[in-house]
């Protein structure tokens, strides 16, 4: 099992290599990465030197994109909602845009997590305001407080790769049932499923062995398709 795993892994690592792009842009370096965004475009991020590091940043695409979409982000509890996702991976709002620091020890970590923070992002805020009337995570959140379940909300975990990883609820382990971890997915798609799915490969390696990950799928407004499943179910 733990050499089906690894090899698992390992081809996760050899895709995002290999599907990874840089191009010189002035003073820039734009990254195309291979995740997809709910356009199906491919992200792209961009870095820079400064002092005696590096800046990262998304070039306030998504929130920039989300704002053409009607998704405000005005409220006080977005606002909060957002400041916490955003913490959780170590990556600061500027304006419009998503930033972070990096050293050359660090980049790889510090480059993972601002994509992965412009994945979160984009899930949690993506609705449409006439038909949605609340975030997907705080219905997950609603549902988790009615039935007495106690949690951690935003957990932060660093797996075996050295990436951190980002879930959205842990419930303690207790005397009758192991540590579970729970991730809420508002727009299921194979890039997010396999996002979920290699950080549950990456971090399960790291917690205790009888330790559970769960899916939440928001599927009201979206069909769920076969590979996305398949992703979960082969990793959760």
């Amino acid at each position: 099992m733990i050499d089906e795993i690894q090899k698992l892994l390992d081809q996760y690592l050899a895709w995002l290599k290999d599907k990874t792009t840089l191009r010189q842009v002035k003073d820039w370096i734009e990254i195309t990465t291979p995740y997809l965004d709910r356009h199906n475009d491919y992200l792209q991020i961009y870095a820079r030197r400064e002092n005696n590091g590096f800046l990262l940043t998304d070039d306030g695409y998504v929130i920039g994109d989300l704002r053409r979409s009607g998704c405000e982000l005005e409220s006080k509890k977005r606002k909060d909602l957002l400041a916490l996702t955003l913490n959780g991976f170590g990556v600061k709002l500027d304006g419009d845009n998503l930033v972070a620091q990096a050293s050359s020890d660090n980049f790889a970590l510090r480059k993972h997590n601002l994509v992965q923070s412009m994945l979160a992002v984009n899930d949690l805020f993506y609705l449409a305001v006439p038909m949605v009337a609340s975030l997907f995570l705080e219905d997950v959140t609603a549902w988790l407080e009615l039935v007495e379940i106690r949690y951690t909300p935003k957990v932060k975990f660093t797996g075996k790769s050295g990436y951190d990883h980002l879930f959205d609820f842990v419930i303690p382990a207790s005397k009758k049932q192991p540590e579970r971890i729970l991730q809420a997915i508002n727009r299921p798609s194979r890039n997010t499923a396999q996002a979920v799915a290699f950080s549950w490969i990456d971090t399960k390696k790291v917690r205790p062995a009888n330790s559970r990950a769960y899916a939440f799928l928001n599927d009201s407004e979206h069909t769920l398709t076969g590979s996305v499943l398949e992703a979960l179910e082969n990793s959760v």
